[in-house]
């Protein structure tokens, strides 16, 4: 289950970076228009702004970074930003919203959470929560969900809906069939919705089970764990269409010279130096895959180097060591699944999870009744914090956009004997 850290706050020394935040306000004025083919590629605009609204599928990923890495790293110079709303046990009514007082209502607060949150692309993943009221449920569940769709259409928003994921684990294997055909159900109602309206649809429930038949990557049957969220990123960027992050690099090695690929330049043959020097063109960060778990086949960079004597190899990367392997392996294959470009891409990882811990307790505080509810008499003026701490928001959203561009790195091979 979602695990809640509270992270400290940067304070002043924050107004030193407003220059970044003034740029990064104007990124933000460019709004895409909301016209979009299903049958199109997907593709993140100039200026967009990322919302992921839905229940727990969302909301727990907040403290893993998976989904907003995979599509950030993906167009790293359009200044897109993004927003997790989920929220555990939600609707489409926006029922598990409701901590405060009535007034405002829960789906007042949905409402009042989507507009605040400025949205030009919206991830819709509902279903999995209305799905427990079976058949009776399901007329009422697309009313709400064609109601939220105005909403986000009425501000100019794309919107992209998921379907929601299996159930992996219960006390029974007939519960869990019978549950299973029900979000099955969800889920077509979800994908016709999506297809009379023209909006993408991603079908991440047949992969989800399909992989959850190999591996462990749920807590407890039903919410993800890190290593679902790993898979899901890598799900929701294939069923966008989105290329491959990496492509396999050949390099050929010959008594006088070394020819590679087009992804790749040599620097140095290793003629005079024994030593083969080269960059690679990434043209995105890694998604580094989790300590536990099995990786996902082909998902690092595949590195082939034929031509060699026989013996072992050492490739560093900028003077860090990256593989030691065989002749033979070279030939084969090696996967790079570490250097420079992951240490990159973990520590924008974390940048984007405290930006994201930040954003949790801004919009919906620990102390909730008594910050903004009936009792704000109390604690109301601890409200004006909350709206200050948008300027650490905004600058973390500076911090990452800087470093979300994969570098050149130069890679050297190294006979070892």
């Amino acid at each position: 289950m979602r695990q809640i850290k509270i992270w400290v706050t940067l304070g002043c020394s924050l107004f030193l970076f407003l220059p970044l935040l003034n740029g990064l306000a104007l990124a933000q004025e460019t709004r895409p228009s909301v016209s979009e083919s299903p049958h199109s590629p997907f593709e993140l605009k100039k200026g967009d702004r990322v919302v992921f609204l839905g229940n727990s599928l969302f909301e727990n990923d907040f403290q893993y970074g998976y989904l907003e890495l995979a599509l950030a790293t993906r167009w790293p110079n359009r200044g897109v930003t993004f927003r997790n709303l989920g929220w555990t046990g939600d609707n489409v009514y926006g029922v598990a919203r409701s901590t405060i007082t009535n007034p405002p209502t829960g789906y007042e607060l949905l409402m009042e959470h989507l507009t605040k949150a400025q949205p030009t692309v919206v991830f819709l993943a509902y279903g999995g929560i209305e799905a427990q009221d079976g058949e009776t449920g399901l007329l009422s569940f697309k009313e709400g969900l064609n109601k939220l769709l105005n909403k986000i259409d009425s501000l100019g928003a794309r919107a992209i809906l998921l379907s929601p994921i299996p159930i992996l684990t219960t006390d029974s294997a007939a519960n869990q069939t019978s549950r299973n055909a029900m979000l099955e159900v969800y889920s077509a109602a979800i994908a016709q919705t999506a297809a009379e309206r023209g909006k993408h649809f991603v079908d991440i429930f047949k992969p989800i089970q399909e992989i959850g038949k190999q591996q462990t990557i749920t807590e407890n049957g039903i919410h993800l764990n890190e290593t679902g969220y790993y898979y899901l990123a890598t799900i929701l960027e294939s069923k966008l269409g989105l290329p491959p992050r990496t492509k396999p690099v050949v390099i050929t090695v010959s008594k006088n010279t070394a020819e590679a690929s087009a992804s790749a330049k040599i620097l140095d043959s290793g003629k005079n130096t024994a030593n083969l020097t080269f960059t690679i063109d990434e043209s995105f960060l890694p998604l580094p895959s989790p300590e536990t778990g099995n990786r996902i086949a082909n998902a690092e960079q595949v590195l082939k180097i034929t031509g060699l004597k026989k013996g072992f190899y050492t490739l560093t990367a900028d003077e860090l060591t990256v593989a030691t392997a065989s002749a033979n392996e070279w030939e084969t294959g090696v996967e790079i699944r570490q250097g420079g470009s992951f240490d990159q891409a973990r520590a924008l990882q974390q940048m984007i999870v405290k930006k994201n811990e930040l954003f949790f307790f801004q919009y919906r505080p620990l102390n909730t009744t008594y910050i903004l509810g009936f009792r704000s008499y109390e604690q109301g003026r601890h409200s004006k914090g909350l709206e200050e701490q948008s300027f650490i928001i905004k600058w973390l959203e500076g911090q990452i956009a800087l470093h979300r561009t994969p570098k050149t790195r130069v890679y050297q091979l190294t006979f070892l004997k």
